[in-house]
């Protein structure tokens, strides 16, 4: 099996759908063989800020000499991305070899395992037969049922709540919070930030507290004089996180380590922004109206009342009114395209749905949108997938060639 085969057959594997429980992660892993007993497992869930989160600890781990593992989801172009050995992407091959492997054994397995379950199941493998010290790992939607939950964890941390996903976490913030808190642990320590909204920060009071979690709330942001390589004045919430966090597991860490390791710090899609002589692009990974809000924040920090562009596409399962209403006051015009996944809406239905101003146009093609604003400033957001096309294009030059469509 090639890598393309090995690809193919994993993303045939999609269709399945996503399916919340442990029981054939539980199977999955014990049939691989995972024990994660060797490792330090940092645990993040959250409904936004979570992969900026994971960025910040793995920097900072990896700073320290540590050797890490960092498990994330979606990818953005690759797959590989969502597997790292030392924040570099697990090379093909030996993805390839691993998939063939979990093919041969779910071979006839009633349930058969869902994507999540099966890549939740190829990381782990790979980052023990690497030897990874300290592993970070995302948590793919909610937190209680979610396959990452089969993994034994040695502190917890939940970013933020919002509504997202109700149609699996539930329609109340209290709701959500609850799946979030799932991922709490008998006597594994919890970090969570002070401005989540009450109704959630009672529900992740009780989980603690019915878990015998020992608890930290995070009473404020990380100072302005520390560096961090992630813009936007958010960003000093989720980098307080990582360093509450670090602090409880790691406290000899010497500060200096942590400082480079926050300014360091990378993560595709967040506030990234691409200069040119005639053209600026910034592409941001929002895709609900929480992450839309902290979007226009930091438009206006780094550009203050300058307006871009806006290229602008949902899947189909988001708010697309809600975050779109609040990016429309950024633009000067907007641009409605397509996301390339079979989740995402057409440009055009987008376009019929929210209305169109002057100047409003439909290309459905992300890539001909981005060629077609050769200057000036332009802004890409509304989903990770419509993120990830634009970075295709932007980083790889190769478009359709580089980008790896993906349902989840």
């Amino acid at each position: 099996m090639n890598s393309g085969e090995a690809l193919a057959w994993l993303y045939g594997v999609q269709p399945i759908g996503i399916k919340l429980g442990l029981e054939n992660t539980h199977r999955l892993l014990e049939t691989l063989g995972v024990d994660t007993s060797s490792c330090t497992v940092w645990h993040v869930a959250g409904t936004n800020g979570k992969g900026s989160v994971c960025a910040f600890l793995e920097s900072v781990l990896r700073t320290a000499g540590r050797r890490t593992g960092l498990f994330t989801s979606p990818h953005l172009v690759r797959f590989a991305e969502r597997i790292r050995v030392g924040f570099e992407p697990v090379e093909m091959d030996r993805l390839s070899q691993g998939i063939l492997r979990l093919r041969e054994l779910v071979q006839g397995w009633e349930p058969h395992p869902t994507f999540f379950e099966l890549t939740t199941g190829l990381a782990l493998r790979i980052f023990l037969d690497e030897g990874i010290e300290d592993l970070v790992l995302e948590t793919g939607m909610g937190g209680r049922l979610d396959a990452t939950n089969a993994v034994r964890s040695d502190v917890a941390i939940v970013t933020s709540i919002g509504l997202d996903h109700q149609k699996w976490l539930g329609d109340t913030l209290g709701a959500i919070a609850g799946e979030k808190a799932g991922i709490f642990k008998p006597g594994v320590p919890a970090v969570v930030p002070a401005n989540l909204p009450a109704e959630a920060m009672e529900v992740i009071r009780s989980h603690a507290a019915a878990q015998g979690s020992p608890l930290t709330v995070v009473e404020k942001p990380l100072p302005a004089d520390w560096s961090l390589g992630l813009r936007g004045a958010h960003q000093r919430w989720n980098a307080a996180l990582a360093v509450a966090a670090l602090r409880i597991l790691r406290p000899d860490l010497d500060e200096s380590v942590v400082r480079r390791g926050l300014a360091e710090a990378s993560w595709p899609a967040r506030f990234q922004i691409f200069r040119g002589a005639d053209r600026t692009v910034v592409v941001d990974g929002a895709h609900n109206p929480a992450a839309a809000e902290v979007l226009a924040e930091t438009w206006r920090e780094e550009f203050g009342k300058q307006k871009p562009v806006l290229i602008f596409g949902t899947v189909g399962d988001k708010d697309a009114r809600s975050m779109f209403v609040i990016l429309r006051q950024l633009a000067s015009r907007v641009i409605f395209t397509s996301v390339p996944t079979q989740r995402g809406r057409n440009g055009s239905e987008l376009a019929a749905d929210l209305g169109m101003e002057p100047g409003d146009e439909v290309i459905e093609d992300p890539a001909s949108a981005l060629d077609r604003e050769k200057s000036g400033l332009v802004l890409v957001a509304g989903s990770l997938y419509l993120a990830g096309k634009a970075l295709a294009c932007l980083e790889e030059g190769e478009g359709n060639a580089a980008f790896e469509a993906s349902l989840q």
